[in-house]
């Protein structure tokens, strides 16, 4: 007896959708988007024989029931693109339709058939059919419908007017409206899209230690004093003020200057050691002030268009007060005493790391939760998470899920300096930008190599890059050996190979560049263990270029965004060229860098002119936003000569020559 067909299987349905993309790790992570990005969908689709199909994009926000719909259009090879647009931060949910289309179908050969004088008055009656069919959905519609069915049947009607109304476009519009999807197929899974803010994507951030900001030597700053300097970081570009830890600093096993073990009186110790008798997570250092203090600091920033962001370092000192209400919730050694944080040779026994797998887990995971919603609730959005590759996983994935069920608005920058793919793991958890390797990548082909694979594959889709040169625990060897220049080379590349980047400063604008010892990235009398009086008026200052700089980045939309970024060959390996440029090729940015800050470079950067639309018979102006410079530039090969001294690197504005009148051109 022959097996009768598997019951689960649909028959009718010969549509076939396969390789949808972006889809992340078979759609068990959501991809990322800003407000108002657009989400680009592809697939295989495809149908046996020889009839016409249709497809569509179905898109809705999670919360919503009714699918909205985006049309798909055919590219090669039975490959399929549709787009949908995101007008709210939240979660949108999409996947795709297809189905034979037996109105295209009969149309497509109707049109073969008349091309060879074939056709009769059979394929009209064919289609007057389909017609009908179709007016039976079309509401409103429906009398227009049966009337060109009927002309397509008049025996009065010559068959040539018969075939100008059945291939009319207004008639497929039509029946395409109430197209036949009662056999179509749908992608059996729905896929997710997380949309931000802009400031997700598009972002200037700059770290200052409140308790440096005293205007005189010899006192600790306060939040006060943090507040007095909001004009100076507004003055530089930015619009996220980065604080470390602000909360109470545990006394035993202070650390002293340059991380010794043993402190000396009225060392302060380091931030990330969190907690003494003033109290924990949820407190402020008392030296710095009150919470009154902070949220004045919080909405001062607003006026001046800065946003605070707060670091949150999930660990204890010894004094914290989780150790003697929560012991339950710490690692214990043999002996009995609670285990410190460790990376060996490296200890910290200032640091006491939480465990986040005890039996006591859910109560621990909890607390936590509440220190987020604790600081969200004083005015903070953004969050700086500290070694988020430390904890597990799924204590993250978690978190941030109920944060963004009623802050879909928080920002989460995770500080991963670890595995890739660790980094990305955290990314399609739901971190919304991440550390990178920026730091250590260097040369033109490790910056090259990197930023492809960041900018160019699939990892683009989760993977937001904030680029830093430097940070208060990484003072990296070019920037040791580089003096100005290295520093000007290295914040030209963070701000315009990635659409968000910080500094740490002032250190990053005074060309702090003494390391602890030879061969450390430490700095010597590092601010992480003791109180900086930093002179922000030094004459060598780099405030100017920074400020510049971020000008630049702000009024360019080309620099808004990473997808764009493309890497052009010049004939000198210490010179990298690469443009970005505005989804409709308005705004077209060309950066040169020389990477050697110690000699002038010079060569030939070859710009691909078609693709960026520029006419290969035309000049057009390459004009310096860095020094006002002006170059007319012809055809895809260009000279360019930098002196790390003076002008270590163009950014440079792609300006089309426009005609206006016979004698007279401009650019755009």
């Amino acid at each position: 007896m022959p097996r009768q067909p598997n019951p689960s299987v649909d028959g009718t349905q010969r549509a076939v959708i396969e390789a949808v993309s972006p889809e992340i790790d078979g759609g068990l992570f959501p991809v990322k988007r800003s407000l108002g990005e657009t989400v680009t969908v592809e697939a295989d689709i495809f149908v046996d024989g020889h009839e016409v199909i249709s497809a569509a994009l179905l898109f809705r926000r999670e919360q919503d029931k009714e699918w909205r719909e985006a049309p798909m259009a055919s590219l090669v090879n039975d490959r399929w693109r549709g787009v949908f647009g995101t007008n709210e931060i939240g979660r949108y949910v999409y996947t795709v339709t297809a189905w034979v289309d037996r109105f295209k179908s009969w149309r497509g050969d109707l049109a073969k058939r008349a091309e060879a004088s074939t056709h009769t008055d059979l394929d009209m009656l064919s289609g007057a059919q389909l017609i009908e069919e179709t007016s039976k959905r079309a509401g409103a519609d429906a009398t227009r419908l049966k009337d060109w069915a009927k002309s397509l049947r008049d025996k009065k009607q010559s068959l040539a007017d018969k075939l100008t109304l059945a291939l009319s476009d207004d008639l497929a519009a039509l029946v395409e409206q109430y197209s036949d999807r009662t056999l179509a197929t749908q992608y059996a899974k729905e896929l997710v899209v997380v949309v931000d803010r802009e400031r997700a994507r598009f972002s200037s951030w700059y770290e200052m230690f409140p308790r440096s900001c005293a205007p005189a030597p010899g006192r600790h700053g306060t939040l006060k004093d943090c507040e007095n300097m909001l004009s100076y970081v507004a003055s530089m570009g930015f619009d996220v003020l980065y604080l470390p830890p602000i909360h109470p600093i545990g006394r035993t096993h202070r650390k002293g200057k340059n991380n010794v073990v043993i402190s000396a009186a009225g060392d302060p110790g380091s931030p990330w050691a969190i907690g003494a008798e003033a109290g924990g997570h949820k407190s402020i250092l008392p030296e710095l002030g009150t919470l009154a203090d902070f949220t004045s600091l919080v909405r001062k920033a607003q006026t001046l268009g800065i946003e605070v962001a707060l670091d949150l370092a999930f660990q204890c000192s010894p004094d914290h007060p989780y150790v003697k209400e929560h012991p339950q919730w710490f690692r214990r050694r043999p002996d009995g005493s609670v285990q410190y944080a460790e990376n060996p040779p490296k200890k910290y026994q200032d640091i006491y790391p939480l465990d986040f797998t005890s039996e006591h887990w859910r109560g621990l995971w909890q607390e936590l939760l509440s220190v987020v919603q604790f600081w969200i609730d004083q005015g903070i959005r953004i969050f700086r998470v500290d070694n988020p590759h430390t904890k597990p996983l799924p204590f993250w994935q978690w978190l941030i899920d109920e944060i963004k069920k009623k802050n879909p608005e928080v920002i989460f920058l995770a500080e991963a300096f670890t595995r890739p793919k660790l980094m990305y793991r955290l990314a399609k958890l739901g971190f919304s930008q991440s550390y990178t390797y920026f730091t250590w990548r260097n040369t033109k082909p490790e910056l090259t190599r990197y930023f492809t694979e960041l900018t160019a594959s699939e990892v683009r889709e989760y993977f937001r890059p904030n680029l830093w040169p430097n940070t208060p625990d990484i003072l990296n060897e070019y920037l040791q050996f580089g003096g100005r220049p290295a520093f000007m080379v290295r914040l030209v590349l963070a701000a315009t190979l990635g659409a968000s980047y910080g500094i740490y400063g002032p250190a990053f604008e005074l060309l702090e560049d003494r390391p602890r010892e030879p061969g450390s990235e430490e700095y010597l009398d590092s601010e992480k263990y003791e109180i900086k009086n930093w002179n922000r008026d030094k004459p060598d200052t780099l405030k100017e270029f920074i400020a510049r700089v971020n000008r630049i980045r702000a009024e360019n939309a080309a620099l808004h965004g990473d997808h764009s970024l493309r890497f052009h060959a010049v004939d000198n390996e210490q010179i990298i060229c690469y443009t970005k440029q505005s989804g409709d090729l308005g705004n077209i940015i060309a950066v040169v860098v020389n990477l050697d800050p110690h000699h002038v470079q010079s060569g030939w950067v070859k710009i691909p002119i078609e693709t960026l639309q520029l006419d290969r018979t035309e000049s057009y102006q390459a004009h310096d936003l860095l020094t006002g410079a002006r170059f007319l530039w012809h055809g895809e090969r260009n000279y360019v000569e930098l002196n790390p001294q003076t002008a270590p690197a163009h950014i440079l504005r792609i300006r089309r020559r426009m005609r206006r009148e016979q004698d007279f051109d401009y650019f755009m």
